[in-house]
């Protein structure tokens, strides 16, 4: 293995990160700067409205969803759920169908103080796009994180959207995981953060 090859790798999952555009739910861009605050105001109202967080994924997004919401809740102290225990996907999507085991979830689970994060490489996933159009239904808020295609569906649908250009799923999927993770370190005071158990 040639350390060429590592640099070029790690140099273009840097820029996946770096170039991520941020838009409004008018389509409006907004600069990086601008979505993390409008973002982390969100992640803020959910703590003062008694509120929580919704996560919906699927495959890689789904592991993004589960360590997301677990950091949320543990570090950040923050209620948050991940939509994908293995029971109640297969149990909607066999009655319902595989599109509706988000939206069915967010229908029972949802209120108007809640946020739906919703994750999807390439913004198409029909599942993810019932999952908001559910959420907003419900009152909630929409942040989304999408790759691929800038025209993507997803993109079009959330309060704020996160887009990371590109078509290599690894990028766009570690791309969205430290977007979200900045989200929640910068809204807990990074880098002088100090976590539930004390240590910093």
């Amino acid at each position: 293995m040639q350390e060429s090859s590592i640099a070029e790798y790690f140099s273009t999952l840097s820029s996946a990160i770096e170039s991520t555009n941020c838009t409004s739910l008018s389509g409006q861009s907004l600069s990086r700067a601008d979505a993390f605050d409008q973002a982390i105001q969100l992640v803020r109202s959910i703590v003062e409205n008694s509120g929580k967080v919704l996560f919906c994924g699927n495959g890689g997004s789904a592991g993004i969803c589960s360590h997301m919401a677990t950091d949320f809740f543990k570090n950040g102290q923050i209620p948050a759920i991940a939509l994908n225990d293995s029971s109640a996907l297969t149990c909607l999507g066999n009655d319902f169908g595989f599109e509706f085991i988000f939206s069915k979830q967010i229908e029972m689970l949802a209120t108007a103080n809640d946020v739906v994060i919703a994750i999807s490489s390439s913004g198409q996933s029909k599942n993810i796009i019932n999952g908001v159009e559910a959420g907003r239904r419900c009152g909630c808020k929409v942040i989304t994180f999408s790759g691929f295609s800038e025209k993507n569906s997803l993109r079009q649908l959330g309060d704020i959207n996160f887009h990371v250009p590109g078509k290599d799923y690894g990028f766009v999927e570690v791309a969205h995981s430290s977007l979200i993770h900045a989200i929640l370190d910068i809204h807990m005071g990074w880098p002088d953060i100090k976590y539930p158990d004390g240590n910093a």
